[in-house]
This record gives structure tokens, C-alpha cells and sequence, in this order.
């Protein structure tokens, strides 16, 4: 087995509401950044993994995801995996 570090990276889709991204966005215009046209928010989570290759772990990540991390109604998620 090898061990793998990965971040899996969720995201609200396009199209949906987001007001944390909208409180962003007036925060930093109040800070002076008018250039600001948008802001999304989102999570990062880094999981630490065994598995037998990157296709395997890239398929668990996955799975988790479908299943937990991510809700697939409103979300979108990315994975990043690298060796340790």
C-alpha cells in the first residue's frame, strides 16, 4: 500500500445562493477593494489515505465525497492527490 495526502475541494455550484460569498464581497468593498466582482466560498478538506494506487485513491475520494463530504444537489467537488 502507499500512502497518499489529498485535498478535496467543495464548492457551492453555480447558481446557488451563496451569502457568505455575498459577505465577503461587502466586507472587502468596505475595506476599499472596489475591484471586487465576485466571491465564492468554500471548504478544503485534506484526508491522509492507504491505497493501492493514485486510481484507487481518486476512486475512494470519490466515493467519500458521493457519500459524505459533498452534497451533490448544490456542490461540486474537486480532488487534488499526492504521494507522500
Amino acid at each position: 500500500m502507499t500512502q497518499f495526502n489529498a485535498s478535496v475541494y467543495i464548492k457551492l455550484k453555480n447558481g446557488v445562493n451563496d451569502p457568505q460569498g455575498l459577505a465577503v464581497i461587502s466586507g472587502l468593498k468596505q475595506l476599499g477593494f472596489e475591484a471586487i466582482d465576485s466571491a465564492r466560498v468554500g471548504k478544503v478538506i485534506d484526508i491522509k489515505l492507504d491505497a493501492e494506487s493514485e486510481e484507487q485513491a481518486k476512486n475512494d475520494l470519490t466515493e467519500m465525497c458521493e457519500q459524505l463530504l459533498a452534497n451533490p444537489v448544490i456542490e461540486d467537488f474537486d480532488i487534488s492527490i499526492t504521494n507522500i
